[in-house]
């Protein structure tokens, strides 16, 4: 037989239930799982609700609001890297660039050059 109970506001108030209902043989239903989650109410800073099914329910909620927290600083932090891979591709892309400037200008010196020195060559002969 299970012993069930409502306006229990924290661990100790439920701890003191168990003992009353193991005084009559019987013990409150889902115990252990209740006092788990009065715990990790109590250490994330929230009360609790008084009953078992309140609590669950707003342990389940944090539970969602965490998980969705994670999925988006996960989605943030592949979004900077995507962010910066692209940035290091463009910066790559603009010092070929300036590299493909630099040679299409060296070739255009060094073939007008030797232009000239072919022509003053030939001059010369």
């Amino acid at each position: 037989m299970a012993f069930k109970v409502n306006g229990i506001q924290d661990e100790d108030d439920l701890k003191r239930a168990q003992a009353a209902a193991q005084a009559q043989g019987t013990s409150i239903t889902n115990y252990n799982e209740w006092a788990e989650i009065m715990k990790n109410l109590s250490e994330a800073g929230v009360e609790s609700t008084g009953s078992y099914a309140g609590d669950k329910a707003k342990m389940k909620e944090i539970q969602q609001t965490v998980e969705k927290f994670i999925q988006e600083q996960q989605t943030e932090m592949i979004a900077q890297q995507r962010q910066q891979e692209t940035q290091e591709v463009k910066e790559t892309s603009e010092s070929d660039r300036d590299q493909e400037i630099k040679a299409t200008v060296a070739n255009a010196t060094s073939s007008m050059i030797m232009a000239d020195y072919m022509k003053y060559y030939h001059l010369m002969t």
